[in-house]
């Protein structure tokens, strides 16, 4: 620890605001994306991580220095998603609300109905940190919304020792610490939250890997499944998934697993005469859009996020999230009619 860091620590623990703000400053970003992968809501998380800034302040003169102080912070988060992912009542689920679409007979129920988008802009400088030593999967598989699914159906305390063990790579010692538990207790769980996990989530090695963010390859499919989208070409856009594509939409239930099954979906939407702009923006790693209806008013306006999941040189997952989300990705309600 430098002497700059312990002197803002010192007046920090003697109650100086500005001096606490600059020495929690660095670790907010990945504190935030913690709590999200934690409850795999971007407004629970939110919540989440105020209440540990609020709770590392009024405790922070009890900071002995025995951890890291980034450790320590990681205890508070961890602690306040657990007692979050144990009280919370989650959103239930949401009928089909889409005029004049009927939508074909779901291929299975999802679970994870408070799932919600992570903006890419809040990603920046978390996603290159270095990772401790005990890590198992990159920055950016973890943060991805096929993991952070997965994750939510995992039970409380096994999720929390998988993040804190396999995503960000924290010593099994320092996580037993962290949850005021035992070495064999937190090895247990993870072997247990290994196990669940690989029946949820399909790993990125049975998958070929997705096109480098931005790069040409990445651009060139994200380009044709807007043209193919804009345009309502079902036979465009179909040629772009892979056999087992996979498309949810929550708070709405709804499943359509396999390129036959979301070639009818997508047909029931292009069927009904709407027509759509999108605006691009990123989530969670991947491409993503806002999504515009066009209006005889001259007006498109915003009726959801599709976030793709890409594999190899084609689209492998679709996820389309209510239109509440633009905000966070400082989209507009509506667009003029280009």
């Amino acid at each position: 620890m430098s002497e700059a860091t312990a002197e803002l620590i010192s007046r920090a623990r003697a109650g100086d605001g500005d001096a606490f703000r600059q020495v929690t400053e660095p670790h907010r970003h990945e504190l935030q994306v913690h709590c999200y992968r934690m409850l795999g809501s971007f407004q629970d998380a939110e919540d989440a991580f105020q209440e540990t800034l609020l709770a590392a302040w009024k405790g922070f003169e009890g900071f002995e220095g025995r951890a890291s102080l980034r450790t320590w912070l990681y205890q508070i988060a961890t602690n306040r998603c657990l007692n979050a992912r144990r009280s919370a009542s989650r959103r239930p689920a949401k009928g089909w609300d889409v005029p004049k679409v009927e939508p074909p007979e779901a291929t299975r129920l999802g679970e994870v109905l408070w799932l919600e988008p992570y903006p890419d802009t809040l990603l920046e400088g978390v996603i290159d940190m270095p990772l401790g030593p005990e890590a198992r999967y990159e920055r950016s598989e973890s943060i991805s919304l096929a993991f952070v699914t997965a994750l939510q159906v995992l039970p409380p305390r096994q999720l929390a020792v998988l993040v804190l063990r396999d995503v960000l790579g924290f010593q099994a010692s320092d996580v037993a610490d962290m949850l005021g538990s035992t070495l064999e207790s937190v090895n247990s769980a993870l072997k247990r939250a290994r196990a669940n996990l690989e029946r949820r989530w399909l790993q990125s090695d049975a998958l070929e890997p997705p096109p480098a963010p931005d790069s040409r390859s990445e651009d060139a499919i994200v380009g044709k499944f807007v043209s193919a989208w804009e345009s309502a070409d079902l036979d465009a856009l179909v040629a772009l998934l892979t056999d087992d594509v996979f498309v949810s939409m929550p708070p709405m239930p709804f499943e359509y697993e396999g390129r036959d099954a979301v070639a009818r979906f997508c047909a029931s939407i292009f069927g009904s005469g709407r027509r759509f702009d999108l605006m691009p923006t990123r989530a969670n790693g991947q491409p993503a859009f806002g999504a515009y209806v066009r209006a005889p008013d001259g007006i498109s306006h915003g009726v959801g996020l599709f976030v793709l999941a890409l594999s190899g040189d084609r689209i492998c997952a679709m996820t389309r999230f209510e239109n509440s989300v633009f905000p966070w990705f400082g989209l507009p309600r509506s667009l003029p009619i280009s």
